[in-house]
């Protein structure tokens, strides 16, 4: 049996492997498992142990991390399918693949491809209820929605922050979320520009003021606010299309996108061709000449809110 494990959702396909494996050792015990990194093993030695019979056991795992890192394990792994025996079980971690290049196509022809792809928020929040529900916790849909745009899409993050909130009680609200958890800059980025498009200045500022005071440098949060933007650029563009669509044509996280689909609503294409050349100019500036960063970026701030 040959399983290939990808895809971006850590959480559930560490989770996968792990299961797995633990499956294996219950019968075969661990003695029986050799565990190989692409990083540090060459192809040779990957295909010598995925090829050699079992030594004092009826069968072995062998489970590789990455081995496309050697690009000949990648360029020749179809070939070498047929050496591998019968009593042999190869498990190959690939977080990330190439859809465009033979390899991947190998793996899904000739393996059991098991595909981990991020959850999105919809399903991330309803996953948090029941995971809460399970260590004897309660966490209402609002609060759990709440949690997901405050730390991110990250299942192994969110399940470490729903770990620590029910450290400290059993019931998981808005309160105790702000008080224990950090807001991912992302996220108060998004949350910036929103209260901007909105009008809210004084907000928007705080938003951008919070985040200096956590040490996040101007620069850094222009780039966030470039990556918004694009987000931004990409959803409007995109006009009545779905959500799901959208994020599987432009490689975006769906939660992300159906939080942007709010605020395109807020803006016009050309407004938004507008900001996007003032923030051009305002990258170009804070690369070439010695302004003041944050004045300049918040003067950015400022215009965002402008009608």
């Amino acid at each position: 049996m040959i399983v290939t494990f990808t895809g971006s959702n850590d959480f559930a396909r560490m989770a996968a492997e792990s299961q797995a494996v633990q499956a294996f050792i219950s019968v075969h015990t661990d003695m029986a498992v050799e565990r190989l990194d692409g990083e540090t093993s060459e192809a040779p030695r990957m295909f010598e142990a995925i090829q050699n019979a079992p030594f004092l056991t009826t069968r072995k795992l062998v489970v590789l991390r990455e081995p496309s890192h050697q690009k000949a394990f990648a360029e020749s792994f179809a070939d070498q399918l047929a050496r591998i025996p019968e009593t042999t079980d190869v498990f190959i971690i690939e977080p990330k693949l190439d859809k465009r290049l033979s390899y991947y196509k190998a793996l899904q022809k000739h393996t059991d491809f098991r595909d981990f792809p991020e959850l999105d928020g919809q399903g991330l929040a309803k996953w948090a209820m029941q995971y809460t529900g399970q260590k004897q916790g309660s966490l209402s849909q609002p609060d759990a929605r709440y949690l997901i745009d405050r730390v991110g899409t990250d299942q192994l993050r969110v399940q470490n922050e729903l770990d620590k909130l029910l450290l400290y009680s059993s019931k998981i609200t808005t309160q105790t979320i702000d008080m224990l958890t950090d807001s991912l800059p992302q996220s108060t980025v998004f949350e910036l520009i929103d209260a901007a498009f909105a009008g809210r200045v004084p907000q928007a500022l705080a938003l951008y003021t919070e985040q200096r005071a956590a040490r996040v440098e101007p620069q850094a949060i222009v780039a966030m606010i470039v990556w918004q933007m694009h987000v931004l650029a990409t959803v409007k563009m995109a006009g009545a299309r779905d959500a799901q669509t959208i994020a599987k044509q432009a490689k975006i996280n769906p939660f992300v996108v159906r939080k942007t689909q709010n605020l395109a609503r807020k803006t016009t294409p050309e407004r938004l061709k507008t900001l996007i050349a003032q923030l051009v100019e305002l990258d170009m500036r804070l690369k070439r000449t010695a302004t003041n960063p944050d004045e300049a970026v918040q003067l950015y701030i400022m215009r965002l809110a402008e009608a």
